[in-house]
């Protein structure tokens, strides 16, 4: 989740168009589309496989304050304590900043190709792999804490999260599993114009189960299997129905930037941030803000940097900003961070690929596509959908996302395209197995059902 820093005021806003013309303005030529690609991961204390505290000289603060020191990166601190680091003249690199259980998140750089993507993602395990050696903090790529009950995970310092914690149990039973035991890759694309917009969405939005179903890494809970394979995504459909889901109405006719914006300013706000501090106006909608009648602030207008703030914490399967943001796969280890990139520039970057993936959605009803999403958590890849499963579904995609990269054509210094960051996407369909199998296959074989072997095999 991102992180706000003080910095110039920016102007009141003063009417809706104002926030159609926010989003608006990611419009861009396919010559300057970017992929940005986001991951988390979970720190651990290699002596005891024990979460990480923010405090101490081992903890998470200790941890960032080392990679300051070390490589330069800018800190970034929130009443005293450093929360996040940023390298903002780093051709790749980004910005770190901390999930609410101390999940360690890389914000990837907007880079032309997955190859530079590779890079970004070598250099930060790199660099912080590096300083978290020093202080025995070792990492794992997995959707859902493997071992952590809810009560023994720290909180950061962050106030924002202080008023998620208070408003998230109000309207859903697994916000704060949610908030403190899950983590996830993502991906950022960008679109030409508002008709591009809503077809990447559309496609985006239907195709998320499959690739929450690929990606799914996520079998465990305080130790013991949970019967799914993606029990993050599993989480997510209790968490908060109000900014959660596969967004129905953006199916309809006239969909564009302007029916996203009264979506969003009726989704609940957490906080509003003035004077360096987040004030709680929880369950107040944008559309008061935007009147001047937040009950905690009377008079109050908003600002673009409050509409930023405000549509960070919308939480779809797919979500809308100055890009769109590809939210339904579980972290993983190195090769399938690269493989999420590489399946949606494939689809969407592509205008062959992306016409093939909209006729195939083309015919597909709204409760199809919410048994779909609601089932995948569970049986991922067996998943039935139209008499086949979601494993021949993604057979299809893959094919499709394959077809893209060739023809984007983009090679690095070895002559390889992109293509190869799909091959283990591609293996996990072929043998129909996820990684979430691999993991219980381990669990129940050569681990005896020991949860620290998973630890110690696989660290990031």
């Amino acid at each position: 989740m991102s992180t706000r820093v003080d910095g110039p005021k920016s102007l009141i806003i003063e009417s809706r168009d104002e926030l159609v013309g926010y989003l608006e303005s990611g419009c861009k030529p396919p010559s300057d589309w970017r992929i940005g690609t986001e991951h988390e991961k979970f720190g651990f204390n290699v002596t005891d496989n024990s979460p990480v505290p923010y405090e101490g000289p081992r903890g998470i603060g200790a941890l960032l304050e080392a990679h300051h020191n070390c490589f330069g990166w800018d800190a970034v601190r929130e009443n005293g304590k450093i929360i996040a680091l940023s390298c903002s003249d780093c051709p790749i690199g980004g910005s770190i900043s901390l999930e609410p259980g101390g999940q360690f998140e890389l914000s990837g750089a907007p880079l032309k190709t997955i190859h530079e993507t590779e890079a970004e993602l070598r250099q930060h395990l790199s660099q912080v792999g590096s300083v978290a050696h020093q202080l025995g903090i070792g990492f794992l790529g997995l959707g859902f804490s493997p071992k952590w009950t809810l009560d023994e995970i720290p909180v950061m310092p962050k106030d924002r999260y202080r008023i998620m914690m208070q408003y998230m149990p109000k309207r859903g039973s697994h916000g704060l599993d949610m908030m403190f035991r899950t983590a996830t890759v993502q991906v950022n694309m960008d679109f030409s114009d508002e008709a591009d917009m809503v077809r990447k969405l559309r496609v985006g939005l239907a195709l998320q189960p499959v690739a929450t179903a690929l990606f799914a890494s996520s079998p465990f809970t305080e130790g013991k299997l949970n019967g799914f394979q993606s029990y993050r995504a599993q989480m997510w459909q209790d968490t908060d129905p109000d900014r959660t889901g596969g967004l129905p109405f953006a199916f309809d006719d006239g969909m564009g930037f302007e029916r996203y914006v009264d979506y969003a300013l009726d989704v609940p706000m957490y906080f509003v941030y003035r004077d360096g501090r987040y004030i709680d106006v929880s369950g107040a909608s944008f559309r008061d803000f935007l009147a001047g009648k937040l009950e905690a602030m009377p008079g109050l207008r908003p600002t673009i940097d409050d509409w930023a703030d405000h549509l960070t914490t919308l939480f779809p399967e797919v979500r809308l900003k100055k890009f769109l943001e590809m939210r339904g796969a579980d972290a993983g280890p190195f090769g399938l961070l690269l493989g999420l990139p590489a399946l949606w520039a494939g689809l969407l970057y592509d205008k062959t690929s992306l016409d093939g993936a909209a006729s195939l959605i083309a015919s597909w009803t709204q409760e199809e596509r919410d048994e779909m999403r609601l089932a995948v958590p569970r049986t991922g890849l067996a998943t039935p959908f139209r008499g086949r499963t979601v494993r021949d579904l993604a057979r299809e995609v893959l094919a499709l996302a394959e077809g893209g990269l060739l023809r984007r054509a983009q090679r690095n210094d070895k002559g390889q395209d992109e293509t190869h960051m799909l091959r283990p996407l591609m293996e996990i369909v072929e043998s129909g197995r996820t990684e979430a199998d691999r993991l219980i296959a381990a669990y129940e074989g050569p681990w005896k059902g020991n949860i620290d072997r998973l630890f110690e095999s696989e660290a990031l």
